[in-house]
């Protein structure tokens, strides 16, 4: 059994991929977890599991986080119970292929919405309280297309670089205030988003293919340190050296041509 640490663990996309291997992670560790997604049934499925297995205290929240107001609530309903987050980790996204003029423009908003509106508001409820504490963690899941845009994947590598902006810019300003900002940049990972992406796996995307649990291991130990970013995987962080060194017609050919063969 996992010896107990008391402080809080909030992660949002929690039923599935990076969410749910974060949980398994911090479970582990013997943290107590509040498990946020939209979907309820995996989440009691994965909370009981770890309940079981760790005898830690496990939170299930069904909440739609692309609604703004459900995430005031969220938080709301936590401080009324006394929970004082003490990490959060921000990873529910969404991410879709394809021509940005072919596909549909509710879709792309929504995308929109979650990856950026939505992660921005739960980012500053949650922030707010850190600060008044003095201490807190928080880590934000961007991607390595935020460090360029990517033919057919221009809304979602624009909206994974607000995030590692929003990191770089947040980690300097609330490290005065004892709260730790972290943004954690995966590469291709097999955690169930290229079926969800509508996404062709390439034989490059095959060949750089992570499994969750290593790419989470660099999130959580970036957090720790306090860095203000991590890119994980050698092959990863290679690509991101090639995207500084290289004009961004290079790089920009490159990576489209290893996303959409």
């Amino acid at each position: 059994m996992a010896q107990k640490d008391h402080s809080w663990v909030l992660i949002t996309g929690a039923s599935s991929g990076f969410g749910e291997e974060f949980a398994r992670q911090y479970a582990e560790q013997g943290h107590p977890l509040v498990l946020v997604a939209r979907r309820l049934d995996r989440l009691q499925t994965l909370a009981e599991t770890l309940r079981r297995q760790y005898r830690i205290e496990i939170v299930a929240e069904q909440v739609d986080l692309s609604d703004i107001a459900a995430v005031v609530q969220l938080h709301q309903r936590l401080r009324e119970r006394g929970m004082a987050i003490d990490i959060l980790i921000n990873n529910a996204g969404h991410g879709l292929q394809g021509p940005f003029v072919d596909s549909p423009l509710g879709a792309t908003l929504a995308m929109v919405q979650l990856d950026v509106a939505s992660l921005t508001a739960i980012t500053h409820v949650f922030a707010q309280d850190m600060r008044a504490r003095g201490r807190g963690k928080i880590l934000l899941v961007a991607s390595l297309l935020a460090y360029q845009g990517v033919q057919n994947f221009a809304v979602y590598a624009a909206a994974k670089a607000y995030v590692l902006r929003l990191g770089e810019a947040l980690h300097r300003e609330l490290k005065r205030d004892g709260v730790t900002v972290t943004t954690l940049c995966p590469g291709m990972s097999d955690t169930g988003f290229a079926t969800a992406a509508q996404q062709k796996l390439t034989p490059a995307l095959k060949l750089l293919m992570m499994q969750p649990a290593p790419v989470v291991r660099a999130g959580i130990r970036a957090l720790q340190a306090g860095r203000i970013s991590v890119v994980s995987g050698w092959a990863n962080k290679a690509l991101v050296i090639l995207t500084w060194a290289t004009p961004r017609w290079v790089h920009q050919a490159f990576l489209s041509h290893a996303m959409n063969g």
